[in-house]
Order: C-alpha cells, then structure tokens, then sequence
C-alpha cells in the first residue's frame, strides 16, 4: 500500500484550535497575522513523518483548510488596500472641494472679509471661512450625490500651504477632436459634433433627435409619382391633380408616360409638366418642391432613385402591400396634404447607400462606374452559377472577413425590414446612422450579421480564384456581373431622403412593424392561471 501523509487526532484538534481562538473582525475576515499563524500550523504538522493509513479525506481535509487560509490571507490584504485606496481619494475630494470653496469666497467675499470691517483675509485652507450659502448648497447637493456639477476640479497646488491671493489656479488643457477622411471622393465629411470645454467631452445632440420641417415660402409645385398598371391609383392621381390645382394652385409635374395617360382623359391636364430627357431629370430636383408616391415601398424606391442628388421632402400614401415607408392614407391624402403644405411637419431623414462598381482592368479606385444610390440594399449573390459565392470583405483599410454561401447584403436602417430581415438581419429605426452586414445563408453557424457605423467605407471583392462570378442588385433592380477582380465599393451617400412622418418617425415605425410583420402578435397569458404565492 503507497504510504499516505496524515495528520494525528491531536494535529486535527489542534488547528481547529487555532482558528477558533482567531479574533473575527467586523467584516467577517480573520486577522492577517491569524491567517498567518494557522497556514503555518498546517504546514508544520503537513511535514510529519508518513504513516500507513487508508483515510483519505483527512489529506483532503488539510490541503482545503490551507487553500481556505490563504484566501482569508488575501480577502483581508485586498479589503485593506481598497480602504487605503478610498481614504486617499477622499482625502484629495476634500482637498479640492475646500480649494473651490475658497476660491469663490476669495472672488465673491463677504462683508466680515473686507479690508474696512477689521478683519484680514485669510489665506491657508484651514483658515478659510467661505461665505454662508455657497457652503450650504454645496452641503445639500454634494453630502447627497458626491462630487456635484457646480463644482470644477481644478489641478492640484505643488505647496498646499502656499498663498493664492492674487495668483490664477491653472485649468485642465483644452483640445480639439479631428475626423479622418477616407479621400476626397469619399463624401465622408464631418463636422465638430461635441463640446470639449473645460477638457470634458460631451456629444452636443443625439442623432436620432426627431426632425420638424417648416416652410419658409410656400410650396408652388409637387411632383407626382405612382404605381403603374393600376387603375384605381390612376383614377386618384386625376383627382388629386384637379385638387391641387383648383384650391391650391399649385403646378404639378408627373412621369412622362401618366402625363401622356391624363391628356386622353380630358385636355384639362395641359397644364401638368414633365420631362423630356435624361438631363432634365437631373434637374428635377431644383423645379420640385415636394414629391408625392402613389402605390408601396417600391413606388418610395422609385422615386429615390430618380434623384441623383439632392431629394425634395416625399409624402409616401398607402396604396400598395407592404406599407413599412407609406403612413399617409389615400382616404384622407386632402387633410393630409393640407397639413404638409401649411407645415410645420415631423420628417424622417432616410439614409442611402452609394455604390461604385471598380472592374478589374481599371487603373485605380477612382477609374469606376457611375455610382449607384440605393435606398433599401445592394445585394451580391452567385446568380445562375451553381457554386458558392466567395467575396473578401474589408471595411476602410481592415479586413472584416470571407463571405461563403448564396451571398451578402448590405443593407442601410430603412432597408432592414426588407430583404435583410429576411436574411436573418435585426430591425433599426430608419434615424439610425448605420450600414447593415447580413449574409445569406452562410456555410458557417457562427456567421453573424454585423451593423457598421456610417461614416466606413465597405468593399466587397470577388477574388481571383473564385470558381464563378456574382451578382450585384441595388434596390432589387439593376443587377451588374461581378466577375473575378472585380469589387464594389458601399459608402453612406451625402444626400439623405426626407419622408414626412404622420406622427413621428418613431410613431411611424413602430406602427408599420406592428401592422405590416405583426410583430410580437401573441394571445396574452391567462389571468386565472397559476401565480406566485
């Protein structure tokens, strides 16, 4: 039989002992040196000599109540030096907070200080009799919260005793916050969005603050956009035309094809405008004052996408099957019309995504295509080929991962009730400044989606020894071959869409979730049901 290490009856007895005669302190610790005493008898009677036995459970016995002591040992060392740690900051918390008090007395003295009243002023902190009110609402506010907001600390003196009549107690340095910029091209420009006064930053409003818009000029014309191959939306945008016109005198300017549609109703609608070539929809945006979809989410798209630049204020109505960006209803579109034109009104700012297509023979990245704006996603998928895709991610200059499986979707806060959501992508609020990374279908569980911030730049690159080609699709429509070396570029495009809101966005958004995925619809828990007792 191996021979066992014990210890004897006696050795038992003895560090019990020990720890029980061990004074407890206040917090429930042994003292150090207690500690210290009974790791050491446990050592002592650790050495005797081996002995034949078979109890096992005394060895593992003795080897816990060493680990036990030395825990003790260091619970009791930690709890003091977090002690020593508070009385230090305490003791320089009273130190700064009787500086500033002297200081405003020194400022602002009070008439038992001044020279006429007899008595001299006092120069040392100890001596220091600050005025009456400014001690008592540092004592309500400070005694309560700690460190108050009133109160500035200030760098702490090389002599605490020295005068400081006279003499400027030096501020915390001030500085300045840069943003980089990925490029001239790059739209990425950024403005100073926080306040660094006194050394303290501190962001100066949320971006998801709500936004109103209110007319300065009254709104002279609205352009008109609708769904086509309906005839009911047909037969509401000829009445709202004559509306318009007739109460509010406003022009109006619609597609060239309804235009062509209006004219065989009836010559009333000469007067509807519009467009005769692709340089004239590139000015559309300076003749339009407000831009009003007839149809669903696709109609929004379609209207987006024909402004190249800036995007006149939208008024989405609801004639369509998904409703997540339309939250006017036709029924009432003269109430709701009547609202928007007076103003003011609360509007969404919705973000798109401009996209620029760099082919393999191009000589550098800024030899592209024309770029591209989507409003919901920009797609890349493997198409008609029957092998995966494989795309090489990198977001600005780092590499963010290897994309395998039917494809990638890059989508923006407006697009993530769409195509992303169907991928496995989260809901954002619209306002969210932010570009969605959502796979579709990834041979890899742990692939999760990603949301990137606004200001990066993402490309996505179809490397040399893919198997096939991908495809890439913006706003569902479109679609571009990416063959090998080839690459897309995805950026936060400068100029947002403004849709009016008919509560607010987050109103808006909520209720289209709610409606249009019948989100977290559930039958409530019985009442009669079990409880707790």
């Amino acid at each position: 039989m191996t021979p066992h290490r014990l210890i004897s009856q006696d050795s038992y007895d003895k560090v019990f002992i020990v720890g029980a005669s061990s004074p407890v302190k206040e917090n429930g610790f042994l003292d150090t040196a207690d500690n210290q005493e009974m790791e050491k008898t446990i050592d002592e009677y650790m050495q005797e000599s081996p002995i034949k036995a078979t109890d096992d459970h005394l060895i593992e016995f003795a080897g816990a109540m060493r680990t036990v002591a030395k825990a003790l040992r260091r619970a009791a060392e930690a709890k003091a030096a977090a002690q020593e740690e508070a009385a230090k900051w305490k003791r320089k918390y009273e130190f700064e907070r009787a500086n500033n008090l002297r200081n405003r007395h020194e400022v602002h003295p009070s008439e038992s200080d001044l020279p006429n009243s007899g008595v001299g002023m006092l120069n040392t902190c100890d001596e220091t009799k600050p005025d009456t009110t400014a001690v008592e609402q540092s004592e309500r506010c400070c005694r309560k919260h700690g460190i108050c907001s009133h109160e500035i600390l200030q760098d702490e003196p090389t002599d605490s005793s020295s005068k400081l009549i006279g003499r400027k107690v030096a501020r915390k340095a001030s500085f300045r916050l840069s943003w980089g910029c990925n490029g001239e091209k790059s739209g990425q420009h950024k403005h100073e969005v926080v306040s660094f006064e006194r050394g303290d930053i501190m962001t100066a409003e949320r971006s998801s603050k709500q936004i109103l818009l209110k007319w300065e000029t009254q709104p002279k014309t609205v352009f008109i956009l609708t769904k086509p191959n309906s005839q009911s939306v047909g037969v509401l945008c000829s009445e709202m035309i004559r509306w318009l016109k007739n109460h509010k005198e406003i022009d109006v300017f619609v597609e060239p094809q309804v235009r062509s549609e209006l004219l065989r109703e009836t010559s009333f609608f000469e007067f509807v405008q519009t467009w005769g070539n692709d340089e004239d929809i590139k000015q559309l945006h300076s003749k339009v004052d407000l831009v009003v979809t007839l149809g669903g989410d696709g109609t929004v798209l379609w209207a987006a996408s024909l402004f190249k630049g800036p995007v006149p204020p939208l008024v989405p109505f609801s004639l369509g099957s998904l409703g997540f960006m339309t939250p006017f209803q036709s029924e009432n579109y003269r109430d709701c019309l009547d609202m928007i034109l007076k103003g003011p009104f609360s509007i969404t700012l919705r973000h798109r995504l401009q996209c620029h297509v760099i082919r393999e023979a191009a000589k550098d990245e800024l030899d592209t295509e024309e770029p591209i704006l989507v409003l919901n996603e920009v797609t890349i998928d493997r198409g008609i080929s029957s092998y995966l895709t494989f795309l090489e991610c990198y977001c600005d200059s780092s590499f963010v991962t290897c994309v395998q499986g039917d494809g990638l979707i890059l989508s923006t806060t407006s697009g993530s009730t769409a195509y992303s959501l169907a991928a496995g992508g989260s809901m954002v609020h619209p306002q969210v400044p932010g570009i969605l990374f959502t796979p579709i279908c990834p041979h890899s569980l742990s692939f999760r989606p990603l949301i990137f911030p606004e200001y990066v730049t993402l490309r996505v690159q179809v490397p040399f020894n893919s198997r096939g080609s991908a495809w890439a699709s913006f706003d569902g429509k479109g679609r571009k071959q990416l063959a090998p070396g080839d690459a897309l570029i995805c950026s936060m495009a400068t100029w947002p869409v403004p849709t009016a809101c008919q509560v607010d966005s987050t109103n808006d958004f909520l209720r289209s979730i709610h409606e249009g995925l019948h989100w977290n619809l559930r039958k409530s828990q019985s009442f009669d049901g079990p409880r707790d007792s």
